[in-house]
C-alpha cells in the first residue's frame, strides 16, 4: 500500500458495559495518552473542555525513531453515543507546510460504538493522511521502500489501537 493509497488501520472490542459508559471514556481527550504508547498528554484549546463540531485540543506525542512533537486536532464530526472523530493536523510544520485544515491533516481518527446485547461494539479507525506525516519523510529519504515504511506504521498503530480499546474495554468493565 502506498500513501496515495489513504492506508487505514480498523480495529474493534466486544466492551460487556453500556454504550453510555464507553461513550464517556472514548470522548475524554485524556484517556488515549494513559493507554496509547506514542500519545504522552493533551489538551483542550480555545476554551473548549468537551468534545464539539469544530474543537480543537493539541497533542504531544513521542517516538522512539521520531522524537517528540505537537499536533493539533480538530473534531471533525460527533453524533453522541455513536462517533467521535478527528483530524490530526501538523500545526508546526515538523513534516511540511504547517496546516490547521482538516481537510490536508496528518491522519484522522474515528471512534465508533454500536449497542450489542449486554455491551457496546467498540471500532477504532485510524487513516493516515492525505497530508504529510512522519512516514512522509522516510519515504523522501528512500522512496523505493514506501510500501515497506506504510506497513511497519500500520503495525504500529494496530498495537498502540489495539492498547487503547483493551485500556477502554478494562475501565467500561470494571465501572460496569
Amino acid at each position: 500500500m502506498r500513501m496515495a493509497d489513504g492506508p487505514t488501520v480498523e480495529c474493534e472490542i466486544q466492551v460487556n458495559a453500556p454504550v453510555a459508559l464507553v461513550w464517556e471514556l472514548v470522548t475524554d481527550i485524556n484517556l488515549p495518552a494513559r493507554l496509547s504508547p506514542e500519545l504522552q498528554r493533551v489538551a483542550w484549546l480555545d476554551g473548549a473542555d468537551r468534545p464539539a463540531p469544530g474543537a480543537r485540543f493539541e497533542g504531544h506525542n513521542r517516538h522512539e525513531k521520531l522524537g517528540e512533537w505537537r499536533t493539533v486536532s480538530q473534531v471533525v464530526e460527533l453524533e453522541p453515543e455513536r462517533v467521535f472523530a478527528w483530524a490530526v493536523m501538523d500545526a508546526d510544520g515538523r513534516y511540511g507546510d504547517p496546516t490547521l485544515d482538516p481537510t490536508s491533516c496528518m491522519a484522522s481518527w474515528r471512534f465508533e460504538l454500536h449497542p450489542l446485547e449486554g455491551g457496546t461494539l467498540l471500532r477504532q479507525t485510524a487513516v493516515l493522511g492525505p497530508g504529510r506525516n512522519g512516514v512522509s519523510m522516510a519515504i523522501d529519504r528512500w522512496p523505493d521502500r514506501e510500501e515497506e515504511f506504510v506497513a511497519f506504521r500500520q503495525r504500529e498503530l494496530r498495537a498502540g489501537m489495539e492498547a487503547t480499546l483493551s485500556g477502554i474495554k478494562a475501565l467500561a468493565e470494571k465501572n460496569n
